[in-house]
C-alpha cells in the first residue's frame, strides 16, 4: 500500500491511521481527495450539460421565432390531414368515401380500401375513378416523405442549429412548391378530364394542397428569418472550456488530480461562491448562538 499523499510504502501490518513518512491521516486525506475529484468532475459535466440545455432552448423555445417555428412545424404535419381530393364509391349495400389526406389514408388502411386498390383499378365499376385518384394520392405520399424528413431534422436541430435550420428551410420550400403544383395539376386534370357523377362513383377535388403550400411557405419564411438573425445560443462563461476539458479527461489525456479547484472560475462565479460561503458561515454562527 502507498500513501495517497507522499507515495511512501506502508506495510500491510501497519494499522496506524497516519502515514509514518509524512504523518497525514490516510483516511481523511483519501476522502478529501475523492470529494475534490467529484467536485471537479461535477463542474466539468455541469458546464457540458448547460451547453446542451442552451442549444435545446435556442432550438425550440429560446425566442419568439423559435416558438413560432415550433407551432408551424406541428401545423405543417396537421395540415396534411386536409384532402387534395375525394372519391365516393357506391354499390348495393356498400358506400365508401376515400380522400387523399392523412386522415383519409389512415382510414383507407383500416377500412381495407387501400389494400384492395389493385381490384379497384382493374374493376369495371370503379377503375376509372380510382385511376384519376392516383395523382393526388401520389402527391400526398411525396409530401409525407418530405414532412417526415423535416420533422426528424427539427427534433435533432439542437445538435447543430445552423445546418439543420438551413435544411428545414430548403425542404419546407420544396414541400410548398410540390403541394402548390400538385394541387393545381389535380384541379386542371379534374376539369380537363371530367368524370361524370354516377350512382356508382363521384370525384371531387379539395383544397389541402393550397393550405399545405401556405403553411410550409410560412415555415420557410420563419427559418429564413432565424438564419438571418442568428440562432446560436449564448453559453455561460467558461462552459466551452469545461466541455473541451471534459473530453480530454474522458479520453485520458488529462487527469483530474492535476486540475485546480475550481477548474475554471470567472469573476462573477467567484463572487457568487464567496457570497454562498459567507451565507453558510453566517448560518453556522447563528446556529451556535442558539
Amino acid at each position: 500500500m502507498k500513501c495517497p499523499k507522499c507515495g511512501g510504502e506502508i506495510p500491510f501490518y501497519d494499522l496506524k491511521p497516519n502515514c509514518k513518512h509524512c504523518g497525514v491521516n490516510i483516511m481523511y486525506y483519501s476522502q478529501h481527495a475523492g470529494l475534490e475529484e467529484d467536485a471537479k468532475r461535477t463542474e466539468l459535466e455541469g458546464g457540458a450539460a448547460r451547453m446542451v440545455i442552451a442549444r435545446v432552448k435556442a432550438a425550440f423555445i429560446g425566442s419568439k421565432l423559435a416558438i413560432a417555428r415550433l407551432v408551424i412545424t406541428l401545423g405543417a404535419v396537421a395540415v396534411l390531414m386536409l384532402p387534395f381530393g375525394s372519391v365516393v364509391f357506391k354499390a348495393p349495400f356498400y358506400e365508401q368515401t376515400f380522400s387523399a389526406g392523412l386522415i383519409g389514408v389512415v382510414k383507407g388502411f383500416t377500412d381495407g380500401v387501400l389494400t384492395q386498390l389493385p381490384n379497384f383499378l382493374h374493376g369495371a365499376l370503379f377503375g376509372e375513378y380510382m385511376s384519376a385518384f392516383l395523382l393526388p394520392l401520389g402527391v400526398l405520399a411525396l409530401l409525407l416523405l418530405v414532412g417526415i424528413a423535416i420533422l426528424c431534422i427539427y427534433l435533432l436541430s439542437f445538435l447543430n442549429l445552423t445546418p439543420t435550420t438551413k435544411a428545414i428551410k430548403n425542404l419546407s420550400l420544396v414541400g410548398a412548391v410540390i403541394a402548390l403544383l400538385g394541387q393545381i395539376v389535380v384541379i386542371v386534370y379534374a376539369f380537363a378530364n371530367p368524370l361524370p357523377s354516377t350512382p356508382a362513383a363521384s370525384f371531387s377535388f379539395g383544397w389541402g394542397g393550397f393550405a399545405t403550400a401556405a403553411v410550409w411557405f410560412g415555415m420557410f419564411i420563419i427559418n429564413r428569418i432565424m438564419l438571418k438573425k442568428g440562432i446560436e445560443p449564448t453559453y455561460k462563461e467558461n462552459d466551452i472550456k469545461r466541455r473541451d476539458l471534459l473530453k480530454k479527461v474522458r479520453a485520458g489525456e488529462v487527469s483530474l488530480d492535476s486540475l485546480p479547484l475550481p477548474v475554471f472560475e470567472s469573476e462573477e462565479e467567484r463572487e457568487e461562491r464567496m457570497r454562498a460561503l459567507e451565507e453558510a458561515l453566517k448560518a453556522e454562527e447563528e446556529g451556535k448562538e442558539l
